[in-house]
């Protein structure tokens, strides 16, 4: 919470404050009247509206997060932010080609890993079970224009058989 009691020679009362889209809103609720401390039921009325008006701000801040993870979720060279390709290595010591997520959830609050097979999915298919888990704890709907571009954002294979050469170069050396 953003409520704060400032007890200052300059000011008693108050204040809310929040960061929405790089821009601060902060307000003052004076806990004085006539150069006078208020005390009471004045005093918890007061309270409540200042905890009222950030319940305000604090859903305007929500909401401007999560459209900023939607328009931020392909980056410049087309690479989807939270999702990688990686080489997870088996028990048996094989290496699997497999996409990685790991992204904060609108949805659970807190950070949730998944990996997605490619040998078992296929490429599309794997990319397609990953972005729908993206879109799933970033509440992007599958009709919306970012969810297009998540999966207008697949790997194409030959970037994959690169990565898969360089994962094997390294193995051997």
């Amino acid at each position: 919470m953003s409520v704060e009691l400032l007890n200052s020679p300059r000011f008693y009362g108050y204040r809310v404050r929040r960061q929405i889209d790089g821009r601060t809103f902060q307000e003052y609720f004076s806990l004085k009247k006539d150069g006078e401390r208020i005390r009471g039921p004045e005093r918890a009325a007061l309270k409540v509206q200042a905890e009222e008006r950030d319940q305000e701000l604090k859903a305007l801040q929500q909401k401007s997060r999560e459209g900023l993870a939607r328009r931020r979720a392909v980056d410049e060279k087309g690479r989807v932010r939270g999702v990688l390709f990686r080489l997870k290595q088996e028990k048996s010591g094989t290496q699997t080609p497999v996409f990685q997520v790991g992204i904060h959830s609108f949805v659970e609050q807190r950070i949730v890993n998944t990996t997605v097979s490619i040998s078992r999915h296929g490429l599309t298919g794997a990319w397609r079970r990953a972005i729908d888990f993206y879109a799933l704890h970033k509440k992007i709907g599958p009709r919306s224009k970012a969810y297009k571009s998540l999966l207008d954002a697949c790997p194409r294979e030959g970037a994959l058989k690169k990565l898969l050469k360089e994962g094997a170069s390294k193995r051997q050396a």
